[in-house]
């Protein structure tokens, strides 16, 4: 709990013990404010628990939470309702004392809940140890819940499932902790809402429920129809269904529930019966004739009602419509009117039902109980009792509800002090008296005989005559008008006297003054059923109906006690079980009316904590010590805020506490040790010692890290280290070994050698056999690293005379390899390329001086530079060419005229059908070669770059062959010879030889081409015959 006081300011505290203005109410609702808005919806007052309703599920009930709190300490988590059942459950295991748990609050302010959440805490953690007879005990003690709940429990303006009855449930365990039984007490059922139901409200669950759960065939037994709205009980308040609850799934549950309690199929049939009447009960009408009672028959609710209870139809309906009256020997019989038929009625329903309730846990009972261990068992009680009420009309209930609250708050104040002074004695220190309300005054001004107001009810009820509340109301006045905590209309003060009407009075509880209305008391607390009813009851053959209405009860003349002295003495009686257990408290609140989560009404809060007594529970608990703690615990938080306690303290615990006290510069009025706790007075004392701790927490934590961080390294370099060594050890030890074994090897490898070359000339035997395997190795091992790896390396190593055939062997399997990867290699493009490089060669080599200088150039089948690309494309393609001639190669030439012998640049296109010659630059053709004309191709076998076209002159419009000259000269040939598909066509002629160029008309001139070693580059001239002298260097030129 101390580690959450850093977040006070934003969450408010755990314990309203630590509140520093704990007399302040405003502090305290603040508080639950705070908490509430972060969804921290439990917190102590010391040993008491408040809730606050949060109306929406929270994730604090699982599985992992039962087990987070299971054994610890009530301080050492959070606050939480499983915190205080736990707490409850290991003194009654471990202490064998009885125990119970004390459950109080307004409708709706999640009583039940709690009350659920607590049975399945200690069936969880008790689950480890059950055998099957007692798991089957503790599911029938969850199982009672359900069923419980549905004959027990109404939607209310409130509350969607209001217990509308005290409950006190006491569970058996025995010697290891495990249920093995139970037992179950109630209180005041709410019965006259079986009869009529508020606006907005609803009558019990379970008249609802076997309307919408009931099978159809059942549902024809017991004669009833599936719509609430036909049945009067159910139709008063225009409430019908709600949304978060589901009938149909309730009734199965119900169902389930009654089978695992071992209810048989006759008592299960017979209690639905049962209930099914008293809907039918409530639709029996009745007319007045001469001011007599008649039965309505028309609707047949009287004879199923009779049928369904088994019981004569003549003796209901005569014992609706008359009454028997006894003076003396003498026997009356008078008739009803409407009005009292209409109250008898009314009065069966609720006594049917009543008495039905309390057969049914009776009936759960008897299946909970285990006489064989009662005796050597220890028990765990649980309360769920209805709190402090008040509204704008307060009547008979809520006069017991409140004295019922009057008792508790009684019990609370004895046991609390009782329990702090014990812990005082026990600790050593002195008790100092403690101021309080004791509201004995006010249980004795309600109960005390002969002068309470209960006493003086019941005197009211057996006066002969026609007593009222209003005679009820003037011998109230006359007995304890003087009472200091009684007002009436009469002896209040002029100004009370304008909040008081006439027929109410006052009392002045605990928890503030309520004003009750005398309305119905007398009939109330006389809660009579007449004679003729129970004659006709007692016929009855239903299982249910026939035991709960004995009879015993016709010839029994003593009049029964009232309903007023009923309670008071069940009141007494379960003080007196509570006064032998060790008790604890859950505070239940409801945040708001409207049944919305989120929302915190102020005011609602308020009022509830006023009415609880909650800031007198505090006030109680602050009067000695706000804060106490064991010397252990306390000493192990805080013992760092001291020298000589941090980290370890050599003495006794409790010496080390004063040491720490002294350290922090506690005054003495501010705290005492006891023997085994320390006790401290004021809140701000701990605030400051717990700041104190979150501050030095910091500079802990950077020695801790520091610490931790010099031990983590410390710890990584010896566990290196030792790696380091057992790794050095083990490789110094094996390269040893590899080194001796290496060595050994060697020796006997040089030894063989040796031998096997001494005797390399005798024959192969086992003595030379190493040496000629070596001789072996060695040249393959050479062989790898020198053989080619190219084509064009005829490089290979050199072999010895005994390994000669296979060396040769092994040259021609390698270049058969080399050949078959290169092969392999060429790619179909290559392969093109090298076919015409090979046409070339074989046509030009040894025949042709700049051949050589062309070699390493490959031939492309595009020469054009990027300006001519676009003319061939725009202007070639689609105004010259025909059809679909595809370009097989262009590239830019020189032009020679036949006369002049003047150089013309054109370009030359290729096609698959035709030779072309354009312009340069418009790309105007020129002339047009069909492939088929082409006769012949002369060059010389000099180092010059012209070369002749012969064509066919067939007509004089033929201008005859083309002199031409490119710088491409060889790639130029073979492209043409590979457009006309023929090798034949070339012709080399000799350097000392001329070549004939056919002209027009059949003219012809010669070219005469000569090597000088003087020119640099190929030049043309005319010489004096008119022949063309193309002369060319004697080396290889550029191409």
């Amino acid at each position: 709990m101390e580690a959450a006081l850093k977040e006070r300011d934003r969450v408010g505290v755990q314990d309203f013990v630590l509140l520093e203005d704990y007399r302040s109410e405003d502090a305290f609702v603040d508080n639950l404010r705070k908490r509430f808005r972060t969804n921290l919806i439990y917190t102590y007052i010391g040993g008491v628990l408040v809730s606050v309703n949060p109306y929406h599920n929270l994730d604090i009930y699982s599985p992992a939470v039962i087990e987070q709190y299971s054994g610890r300490n009530f301080y050492e988590l959070p606050p939480h309702l499983y915190a205080l059942a736990d707490t409850s459950y290991r003194y009654l295991r471990n202490e064998r004392r009885d125990q119970c748990i004390l459950i109080s609050g307004e409708s709706g302010s999640g009583k039940t809940e709690a009350t659920k959440k607590i049975l399945h805490y200690i069936a969880s953690v008790s689950l480890s140890t059950a055998n099957d007879e007692m798991e089957r005990v503790k599911q029938r003690l969850l199982q009672s819940n359900p069923v419980l709940e549905a004959f027990g429990n109404a939607k209310t303006l409130r509350n969607d499932n209001s217990s509308r009855f005290g409950k006190y449930m006491d569970i058996q365990f025995d010697f290891k902790g495990v249920p093995v039984g139970g037992h179950i007490l109630n209180y005041l059922l709410e019965k006259s809402r079986v009869v009529h139901q508020g606006e907005g409200e609803r009558n019990f669950h379970i008249f609802y429920q076997i309307l919408a759960g009931l099978d159809d065939t059942d549902m024809k037994k017991l004669q009833l129809r599936r719509d609430p709205e036909r049945y009067f009980y159910l139709n008063q308040s225009g409430c019908i269904t709600v949304d978060s609850i589901q009938d149909s799934e309730d009734f199965q549950a119900v169902t389930t529930g009654l089978s695992i309690i071992d209810f048989t199929t006759d008592e299960i049939d017979s209690l639905y019966s049962l209930v099914a009447s008293i809907l039918h009960l409530g639709n029996v009408g009745f007319t007045e004739v001469d001011g007599a009672a008649k039965v309505i028959e028309t609707n047949q609710s009287i004879r199923i009602v009779a049928k369904l209870l088994e019981c004569p139809l003549d003796l209901l309906r005569q014992a609706f419509t008359h009454r028997t009256i006894f003076a003396g020997q003498e026997k009356f019989i008078t008739p009803l009117n409407r009005d009292q038929g209409v109250h008898t009625r009314d009065a069966l329903a609720k006594a049917t039902y009543s008495r039905m309730f309390s057969w049914l846990v009776e009936r759960i009972n008897k299946s909970l109980s285990n006489e064989r261990l009662k005796q050597s068992s220890v028990v765990m009680g649980l309360l769920d009792i209805y709190g402090f009420e008040i509204f704008n009309t307060n009547g008979f209930e809520q006069f017991c509800i409140n004295y019922c609250n009057e008792k508790l708050q009684q019990l609370f104040i004895e046991l609390t002090l009782k329990q702090e002074q014990e812990e005082y004695r026990q600790e050593g220190i002195e008790w100092e008296p403690v101021e309080y309300f004791n509201n004995k005054i006010i249980c004795d001004l309600i109960e005390e005989k002969h002068k309470g107001v209960i006493s003086i009810l019941d005197e009211e009820c057996l006066m002969p005559g026609e007593p009222t509340d209003l005679t009820f109301l003037t011998k109230l006045d006359s007995t304890i008008g003087s009472h200091a905590h009684f007002i009436t209309h009469s002896n209040a003060s002029y100004a009370a006297r304008k909040t008081i009407a006439r027929l109410e009075f006052r009392l002045v509880h605990y928890a503030g003054e309520v004003t009750y209305s005398i309305n119905g008391f007398l009939d109330k607390n006389n809660d009579l059923l007449y004679r003729d009813l129970k004659e006709a009851m007692v016929e009855s053959k239903n299982l249910i109906s026939s035991t709960i209405f004995a009879r015993d009860e016709l010839t029994d003349r003593k009049r029964p006690e009232t309903a007023a002295t009923q309670f008071k003495n069940s009141l007494g009686q379960l003080m007196e079980i509570l006064m032998m257990k060790e008790p604890s408290y859950v505070r239940c609140i409801k945040p708001n009316d409207s049944k919305v989560s989120g929302e915190f009404s102020e005011t609602i809060v308020r009022h509830q904590v006023k009415y609880l007594g909650l800031l007198e529970n505090l006030r109680v608990r602050r009067a000695g010590f706000a804060y106490r703690r064991k010397h252990d615990v306390f000493l192990d938080r805080y013992k760092c805020l001291c020298t000589e306690t941090w980290p370890h303290y050599n003495g006794t615990v409790k010496e080390g506490v004063i040491a720490l006290c002294n350290s922090l510069n506690y005054e003495p009025d501010e705290y005492k040790i006891g023997k085994t706790q320390i006790f401290i007075r004021v809140p701000r004392t701990l605030f400051a010692t717990e700041d104190a701790y979150q501050h030095k927490k910091n500079d802990l934590a950077i020695i801790i890290q520091s610490k931790f961080r010099s031990y983590r390294q410390r710890k990584v370099f010896v566990t290196m280290r030792t790696a380091v060594t057992v790794i050095a050890s083990h490789w110094k030890s094996y390269t040893a070994r590899m080194l001796r074994i290496r060595r050994k090897n060697a020796a006997l490898t040089i030894t063989r050698f040796i031998k096997g070359f001494l005797t390399r000339f005798d024959e192969y035997s086992a003595l030379n056999s190493f040496y000629f395997s070596m001789v072996r190795i060695s040249m393959l091992m050479n062989i790898v690293r020198c053989c080619p790896h190219s084509i064009l390396n005829k490089s290979w190593p050199v072999s010895p005379e005994s390994l000669r055939e296979a060396s040769d062997m092994l040259r021609d399997i390698c270049t058969k390899n080399i050949v078959r990867r290169y092969c392999l290699s060429i790619t179909p493009q290559h392969r093109q390329q090298l076919e015409q490089k090979l046409a070339a060669s074989e046509m030009f080599k040894d025949r042709k001086l700049n051949y050589p200088a062309s070699v390493a150039q490959p031939f492309v089948d595009n020469r054009l530079p990027a300006h001519m690309v676009a003319l061939k494309n725009a202007i070639f393609e689609n105004n010259i060419k025909h059809g679909d001639e595809r370009v097989q190669y262009a590239s830019p030439v020189l032009k020679y005229h036949r006369r002049s012998f003047k150089q013309i640049p054109r370009v030359l296109i290729v096609t698959n059908e035709a030779l072309y010659l354009l312009e340069e630059k418009r790309f105007t053709l020129k002339y047009r070669f069909p492939l088929l004309s082409i006769t012949g191709i002369s060059v010389s076998s000099c180092a010059d770059t012209m070369f002749v076209v012969h064509v066919k002159t067939e007509n004089k419009k033929d201008k005859g062959d083309l002199i031409l000259s490119s710088e491409y000269l060889f790639e130029v040939i073979m492209k043409l010879v590979r457009a006309t598909n023929s090798n034949n066509i070339v012709t080399i002629v000799d350097s000392q030889n001329t070549m004939t160029c056919s002209l027009v008309t059949g003219k012809q001139c010669s070219i005469v081409f000569k090597s000088d070693a003087n020119v640099r580059e190929m030049s043309v001239k005319r010489s004096k015959n008119n022949e063309m002298v193309v002369a060319s260097p004697q080396a290889p030129g550029r191409k």
